[in-house]
Formats: structure tokens, C-alpha cells, sequence
């Protein structure tokens, strides 16, 4: 009965408090159940003990809160404190402000949103629930005796308390008395808060050694408050107060979802579930926020399907090119970066399902997206036996090639064509795609290339891969003026890659001059698409008789229809023998069959593509 009435003082004592300071709605959320009926058990039996509870959606999830208030800021932290050492509420229950608080479950029959202008209210606790001696609060009520709160009790009046004054601390021995019970996953917990708050860099092992008790005096000397190396409980949940602020902020909370048939915790504060396209659940922002959005991957398949997944990935807008990668037997990590935003996306198989998880994150903001990164990949969790099917969400009228599974494709600036002139892969393109001056430059839209020479006056430039590559074939080149009027074909990409592989455009050598009576370039009767631009021009033999130029000429005018020009087999020549490429003559002699050539330009023609 002692112990019960020093407490009721202090809820007074609150009370007071907070009709004394300005109103603001600050919460103790008690609990987070995930599921509207097991979230309406919990608050009716908190409602058994204490008043003044709340019950209130998490955002847009499945997930529901049970909470004690609202509170002025100040009041509902102490109080939060007093509760948790008293064992009315779990140690785990924290203050908030209540920005992720939906509709309203708790009280039955309440109004379905959060009201302003409530009166901030103060709890009052069953004695019976209670138990417990007298040391437990006896810090907590020094400055109330137990007359005046009978006294109090027992007056229906408003009470007059006196100004609020700062509860006393534990003493050291009282702090160690408390640490002492703490377990040793609660250590470990204080310690990822010390080392995230910066005073911490040696193992997590919840043993609380030299390097602890030297970083516990630090944090305490950046607070203000006595240096013993030994928290109070009051400091050791300011410190872990300051760690999930963050995670506060932003409403992270765990969601399920059983279509994708994954458990992860996400920001409900600023995304919520948008589409399915398979095997993507989409989580965005509102009001076309692009830079926080979280994706879930989900999908039956095997290796290949999580190695095609690695590939397709990294065509996404989600996935800038430049940051690390990993392809493992059995998961993969693709990290992505650009000046607006970080993408982080990591898939494993398991059990033949392939699931995972991308966060889009803005740069310039690496606290809380590492904190939330670290919650996401500890909770993440594969529902067994549950994965995304293939028909869910699909809308075949929303159908775009631009699109992967409703996610857009990452596109060149420009793409040109090029090919192959020697076994180590180096690629003669046109100076059309690299005058762009472009960030990075692709064959085939992997193999990133450097420019090893460049000639404007012919419009030549010579690509080498920076990685090993072996063509299937390169340029064999005719070694004899060809004849006028011979059929010729241009192999290229007419629509900048759009159709995947390179196409042929037949026509006929109508000079060997330029219009002017230039040397070093051919006339060509054809009519190509800009994108053909770079690519070879081939006899029926197959050998290479030039590279087809852009159709824009260097002074602006455009050709007329039907008219094209090709750098020649000997500028060709001359341009790669000064880069030291040795070009090899063609020995056909039998004229090809449109499959056989059409065979033989798709293993020499390369896109070439210009990105920034």
C-alpha cells in the first residue's frame, strides 16, 4: 500500500506537469501487435490497469499500436521510466509523437482520428497490479509525502501541485544495482548505441569491460552528466532514446506481406504499398516522391532465375551504374549510386524462391538510410511456402518496353552502332556517339569502353573494352576497289537497340568519291536510321567495305533520301594502323546467302552506347 501511494503521488505529480506547460500530444506506445484483433485484447487489458489508453493503426500496415496518453513531451518520458521500472509497461516501450497514427481502434466507439485539441491526460494504476517494495520508488518521491498524497487521494478538488522539479537519479550504487539486471542481449543493445552514437568502436559482446565504462564516460561527459562509466536507467534510456529516434521518425515498424510472403521492417512514415507487378511489391512515396521507395522481390525459380534477376537489375533506372556488386552461388548484392539517390538491393535463393528486397534512399541523408538498412536486413524474414505469383496485379493494357515488371528501364543518351576489327574485342564506331562526351561508354550495354583514338576530320574512332572479350568474329576487310552498282548491306541498330540484335539494309555502291569527289569515302544508295550510323558495310562476299556515316553532315545539312556515305576500307585502314591495329583482308570468294550474312553481321556488330 506504501509503495502504491508514493506512485500516485508521482502520477500527480505529473498531472500537474503537464497542466503547467503547453499542450503536446507525445505518447507511450506500450505495444505493436500485428493484427487489428490481438491489438484490441492487449489495450482491453492495459485498460484494466491503466487509464488514458490508446489504440491506433501503424499508417497503412497490419500493424496496430497500444498506447498510454497523450502527454506534454517532457512528463510522458519521466513517466514512460517510472512505468517501465515499475513493470506496468514493457522495457521496450517508447515516447512518440504519433505521426504514424492511423485510425483509431481504442477506445470502441472513439473518434477514428487523433484530436488536437484533447486535454492532455495522466494514468491512473491498479494497486492490485502493481506489487513490488518500497525501494523501487522510493527515488521517485522525496519531494511528496505520503499525507499530502492521501490527503490528495481522498480530495475530489483539483490539486495544486508545487512547480515541477527534476527527479533524482539513481546513485552509483543504484545504477549498478539496476545494470546488474539487465540481460545480455539489453548489453549488447546499449552497446550498438554507443558505437552508433560515435563513442563505442570495439566489439559487441554485451560484456561491459574497460572499452564500455570508457565510452559509457564519454557519452556522459557529451550529456552533461556525472562521468561514473556506469549508467543510471534515466541515461541508459536517453541513450537508447537518441538511437531510435530515427527509426521513430520515420515510422518504421514491421509489415507482412502475404502476397510476396515476406516479414520486413519498413519507413511506414513514407511508403506504403503502391502495385504488384511480379515479381515486384511496390512500396512508394506519396505525391511522386521517387527518392524513398522500397521494393520486394519475390519469385519461384533457381539459379538462373536469381542470376537473370542480377542482370536485369542492373538495366533498372533503381540501379545506377557506378557502386560495388555481388553475384554469390546462392544471392547477390547490388549497391548503386547517382547524384540523387543510393540503391541498395540484395536476393538470395532459398528453397527454389527467390526473394529479397531494394531500398532507393537520397543521398546526403547516410544516418538513417544505414539505420534503417540494418533493421531491414535483420528482420527480413521468407514466409515459408508463400511467394508472389506471376498473374498477381498483372494489366496487360499498361504493357510498355520501357518497362520491367512496371519498373523503368535505364537508357542511353545515345546509341550508335560499331564492330568488331581484331580478336582482342576492339570496337571502329562513329564519332557521332562519342561527341556527346559521355560519362561512359558501353558495348552491348555492359561492357564498359575506353576511346583509344579518335579522328574527326574522318569521323573514325577506335573503342578497346576494359575487359577481356572474345568475339565470335570481327572485320575481315575487302582488299579490292569495289564495283559500282554492287549490292552492298549495312548491318546496324536502326532504333538504337530497341530490337535486340542487329538488322541488315540492303542497297548499292553508287561511287567511290564523295559528292564533291572526295577520296576515302563511298557513296552508298540506301536509306539508314540513325542508329545504323557506325556500323559496317558489307559486299555479298562479306567482306568489310567501309563504316557507314551519320547522315547529318559535320556542317549541319542532312542528306537527302536514298543518299549515304561510308569511311572506305582504306581510310579504315590507315585510321587503325596508326592506332596499331593490324586489319585483316577477307579471303572469301564465294558470295554468302542472306542467312549466312545476316549470321555473320550479328557476330561482328556491336551497340555502342553513350551514357550520362
Amino acid at each position: 500500500m506504501r509503495a502504491f501511494s508514493r506512485l500516485f503521488a508521482v502520477l500527480i505529480f505529473f498531472a500537474a506537469a503537464t497542466a503547467a506547460t503547453a499542450q503536446q500530444n507525445s505518447w507511450i506506445q506500450v505495444e505493436a501487435q500485428p493484427g487489428r484483433n490481438l491489438a484490441l485484447e492487449s489495450a482491453s487489458s492495459y485498460a484494466q490497469r491503466v487509464q488514458n489508453v490508446g489504440g491506433f493503426r501503424l499508417g497503412r500496415s497490419s500493424w496496430y499500436a497500444v498506447v498510454l496518453g497523450p502527454y506534454e513531451d517532457r512528463a510522458a518520458r519521466t513517466l514512460a521510466a517510472q512505468l517501465r521500472a515499475q513493470g506496468v509497461i514493457p522495457d521496450d516501450a517508447f515516447v512518440t509523437l504519433g505521426e504514424n497514427h492511423g485510425e483509431r481502434f481504442w477506445p470502441i466507439g472513439a473518434a477514428t482520428t487523433v484530436d488536437d485539441s484533447v486535454t492532455l491526460q495522466t494514468p491512473v494504476i491498479d494497486t492490485a497490479e502493481l506489487g513490488g517494495d518500497d525501494s523501487a520508488t522510493a527515488a521517485t518521491t522525496d519531494t511528496v509525502t505520503d499525507t499530502a498524497t492521501d490527503t490528495a487521494a481522498a480530495n475530489a478538488d483539483p490539486i495544486v501541485a508545487p512547480e515541477p522539479v527534476e527527479e533524482p537519479d539513481e546513485t552509483p550504487a543504484e545504477a549498478r544495482r539496476s545494470e546488474s539486471l539487465l540481460t545480455r542481449d539489453q548489453k549488447k543493445q546499449l552497446q550498438i548505441a554507443l558505437q552508433w552514437a560515435g563513442f563505442y568502436d570495439k566489439g559487441i559482446d554485451g560484456s561491459f569491460g574497460r572499452g564500455t565504462r570508457a565510452s559509457m564516460r564519454a557519452w556522459q561527459e557529451s550529456k552533461g552528466h556525472d562521468t561514473s562509466g556506469v549508467l543510471t536507467t534515466r541515461q541508459r534510456q536517453e541513450l537508447l532514446d537518441d538511437y531510435n529516434a530515427v527509426l521513430t521518425e520515420l515510422g518504421v515498424a514491421l509489415v507482412t506481406d502475404m502476397t510476396a510472403g515476406i516479414e520486413i521492417m519498413l519507413p511506414t512514415a513514407l511508403v506504403s504499398l503502391e502495385k504488384y507487378e511480379p515479381p515486384f511489391a511496390q512500396y512508394n512515396a506519396a505525391g511522386g516522391d521517387d527518392l524513398h521507395r522500397v521494393i520486394l522481390i519475390s519469385q519461384r525459380g533457381n539459379r538462373n532465375t536469381l542470376y537473370g534477376l542480377y542482370d536485369i537489375m542492373q538495366t533498372l533506372e533503381i540501379v545506377p551504374p557506378e557502386g560495388p556488386r555481388r553475384k554469390r552461388d546462392l544471392n547477390f548484392t547490388l549497391v548503386g549510386q547517382n547524384d540523387r539517390f543510393i540503391s541498395h538491393t540484395e536476393a538470395v535463393l532459398n528453397n527454389g524462391q527467390v526473394k529479397g528486397f531494394t531500398l532507393i534512399w537520397p543521398v546526403g541523408d547516410e544516418e538513417r538510410r544505414t539505420r534503417l538498412l540494418d533493421e531491414m536486413r535483420a528482420s527480413f524474414t521468407s514466409l515459408s511456402g508463400i511467394v508472389m505469383e506471376d498473374s498477381v496485379g498483372t494489366d496487360g493494357a499498361n504493357q510498355h518496353i520501357d518497362l520491367v515488371s512496371g519498373l523503368r528501364l535505364r537508357r542511353p543518351d545515345m546509341s550508335r552502332s560499331g564492330f568488331y576489327v581484331d580478336a582482342a574485342g576492339s570496337v571502329l564506331t562513329t564519332t557521332d556517339v562519342t561527341g556527346q562526351q559521355c560519362k561512359r561508354l558501353t558495348l552491348n550495354d555492359t561492357v564498359v569502353a575506353d576511346v583509344q583514338a579518335s579522328d574527326d576530320a574522318s569521323g573514325l574512332v577506335l573503342l578497346t573494352p576494359r575487359e577481356q572479350l572474345e568475339p565470335i568474329d570481327f572485320a575481315r576487310f575487302q582488299p579490292e576497289i569495289p564495283r559500282l552498282q554492287s549490292e552492298v548491306a549495312v548491318a546496324g541498330f536502326p532504333f538504337e537497340g530497341v530490337l535486340g540484335l542487329p538488322s541488315l539494309t540492303y542497297g548499292k555502291l553508287a561511287d567511290i568519291r564523295g559528292l564533291g569527289g572526295e577520296t576515302g569515302v563511298d557513296r552508298l544508295d540506301l536509306t539508314p536510321q540513325p542508329g545504323d550510323a557506325g556500323g559496317p558495310v558489307l559486299d555479298n562476299n562479306g567482306a568489310v567495305m567501309g563504316m557507314l556515316l551519320p547522315r547529318r553532315r559535320p556542317d549541319g545539312r542532312i542528306l537527302p533520301d536514298h543518299v549515304a556515305f561510308a569511311a572506305d576500307a582504306e581510310a579504315i585502314a590507315a585510321f587503325l594502323g596508326a592506332a596499331g591495329v593490324v586489319t585483316e583482308p577477307s579471303d572469301r570468294a564465294r558470295q554468302l546467302g542472306t542467312e549466312e550474312l545476316t549470321m555473320l553481321a550479328a557476330n561482328m556488330t556491336v551497340l555502342v552506347s553513350c551514357w550520362n
